[in-house]
């Protein structure tokens, strides 16, 4: 197992516990469990990331640290669109689209407010990070 499943792994189990709170680089911080299907493998993988609320949407950001490709759970949610967010202890049904300018600027901007450390990550990199919505389906 990788070294980024494993600490995945133990930040799952540490939202799940504590009702979608942790501690380390994310505590006191918005985060989310991001369940998408594997673009190939379509199997449920499962990623937390930061978010920020854009009225009843939520936003993450396909930053992979500045890296300069996207993260892998960015190609699970342009293959396979519908997802699932847990949030707190709260866990729904989401359709992810990519946002697009000027809206992507507006909300990238807004998780630099809350996160500063995804302005050294738009830095690091010459691609434009991908800004997913998550709109709530009944």
């Amino acid at each position: 197992m990788s070294v980024v499943n494993e600490r995945n792994i133990k930040i799952i189990d540490e939202f799940r516990a504590n009702g979608g709170k942790v501690g380390g680089y994310f505590a006191g911080k918005p985060l989310l469990l991001l369940h998408t299907k594997g673009a190939k493998s379509q199997e449920e993988r499962i990623n937390p990331v930061a978010y920020i609320k854009d009225g009843d949407r939520l936003a993450v950001i396909a930053s992979k640290g500045g890296s300069p490709t996207n993260p892998d759970w960015y190609y699970n949610v342009i293959a396979n669109p519908l997802v699932i967010a847990e949030v707190g202890t709260e866990k729904f049904r989401a359709q992810a689209t990519v946002s697009e300018e000027p809206e992507r600027t507006r909300l990238y901007n807004q998780m630099v407010e809350v996160m500063p450390g995804f302005d050294d990550y738009r830095r690091r990199t010459t691609r434009v990070i991908p800004v997913i919505v998550l709109t709530p389906v009944k």
